[in-house]
């Protein structure tokens, strides 16, 4: 296949270009490539990027697939430019042993639309196991250092210390000190009774909270030497504990996700329990230093943590049984797009922390490039082509969207995974199907 006429954007350069494609790779990056009997695609003008990699999505299955599936998920991920992603344990059961590790991946070949890998997840009794995963097994070991599903908690000092000392691969962690939210929580109770209002979320889920909990993973990694990645930060506060510069190298980085660098406290009274999701959106000045960050290279990469609830699920009134997580992977790119047309982002950073930092820090093989001889995982937007988001368009197994009624500034044209169409025109090509991925460390 010979894509023509692109405005392709990789490592920080933008040119007009040609991009040939043979056997599911890139061969020959140029201005202009003679066709040879390929297919071909005439861009139009139209920009060309690397596939965004994310690094966290919760597609529920195995046990929750009422809420979303493999297929389903990475359907509406490939409409949103995904090509690639890293899928989280907290599902039922849980991926906290290498059998289910393996079951996991075994399901997800043959239904998997996007490229994926999954994480392997501690718990406060499985130390022994986590020792034995070895690179390339997961993408990462997941560690939720607050309230989460099942025995996912992990929060015996002794154990933490342990996994941290004896992970063979990457970590990455979920920080929210349970204690200080269930001191939260009640104080909430004592106000309001059963009638919280979901604006609290960023309270009850507090600052204080995130902070304390990312002091502990960050001072265990530095400690023992851990190769550290802390998920989805929320607060200025936190940003202390993180030092800028490029991905290659450091030992401890940490990323931000599209929607709490898209919303703030302010969306809570139009939105309430649709964006509710841990941890928690916070200030307008939270989003502020966090987007900053991100163009400071302080924040290494953005992810969506896409984790789908049904509608009925996220509609309950009760602050307390409304579930936390909402929908993103269909729209976190054009969602990105609109805080470059706001000039808070550059089109270079949204490229590099969306796939170079991601493959560069997981050490993901020959992908997050537009590079010859990688895997050609592509995506092409039409930036003249704004979206508004309507529940008709959602790939999401949920069926809604936060967005819902909102235009964003650009439309996903086409997304290829290794060399082949996967979606084009609207519609999601059946027959392709992604790759497990491969890591170099």
């Amino acid at each position: 296949m010979l894509i023509t006429n692109a405005r392709i954007v990789n490592e920080g350069r933008e040119f007009e270009g040609d991009v040939l494609i043979r056997n599911g790779r890139i061969e020959k990056i140029a201005s202009s490539i003679t066709n040879t009997n390929e297919t071909v695609v005439d861009a139009k003008g139209k920009l060309l990027i690397p596939g965004m990699i994310d690094d966290q999505v919760h597609f529920r299955e195995p046990g929750l697939t009422h809420k979303g599936d493999i297929s389903t998920e990475t359907s509406a991920a490939l409409a949103g430019g995904i090509t690639s992603v890293m899928e989280m344990p907290n599902t039922n059961p849980t991926t906290t042993t290498r059998e289910r590790l393996a079951d996991k991946y075994t399901l997800a070949t043959g239904k998997a639309r996007t490229n994926f890998a999954f994480y392997f997840g501690a718990a406060n009794d499985n130390a022994d196991e986590i020792a034995r995963v070895v690179p390339g097994e997961a993408c990462a070991i997941k560690i939720f250092m607050g309230a989460s599903t099942g025995n996912m908690l992990v929060d015996d000092p002794k154990v933490l210390d342990d996994i941290f000392a004896r992970a063979q691969i990457p970590i990455v962690t979920h920080c929210e000190d349970t204690p200080t939210i269930k001191i939260n929580e009640e104080a909430a109770r004592q106000k309001w009774g059963d009638a919280v209002p979901m604006s609290q979320h960023p309270y009850i889920r507090s600052e204080e909270a995130c902070y304390k909990s990312t002091e502990l993973a960050v001072g265990l990694a530095r400690r023992h030497g851990t190769s550290l990645h802390v998920l989805h930060l929320t607060t200025a506060r936190e940003l202390e504990f993180f030092t800028p510069g490029p991905v290659k190298g450091k030992q401890i980085t940490v990323e931000a996700c599209v929607h709490h660098l898209f919303y703030d406290e302010s969306s809570y009274e139009s939105l309430g329990s649709l964006i509710k999701c841990n941890p928690a959106i916070k200030t307008a000045a939270d989003r502020k230093a966090l987007v900053a960050a991100v163009m400071a290279d302080r924040i290494d990469v953005i992810a969506t943590d896409h984790a789908p609830h049904t509608a009925e699920e996220k509609a309950n009134p009760s602050y307390f049984k409304a579930p936390s997580g909402l929908p993103l992977v269909q729209h976190a790119l054009p969602m990105l797009f609109e805080l470059v047309r706001r000039g808070e982002l550059d089109l270079h950073t949204l490229v590099r922390k969306t796939s170079h930092a991601v493959a560069d820090r997981f050490g993901v093989v020959e992908r997050g490039y537009l590079r010859e001889g990688y895997w050609a995982d592509l995506t092409l937007v039409d930036t003249d082509a704004p979206t508004t988001v309507r529940k008709q368009d959602l790939y999401y197994k949920c069926g809604w969207s936060p967005l819902e009624g909102q235009t964003l500034p650009v439309r996903i044209d086409t997304t290829w995974v290794n060399g082949e169409i996967a979606f084009q025109n609207g519609q999601v090509l059946p027959q392709v199907l992604g790759k497990r991925l491969a890591f170099a460390r």
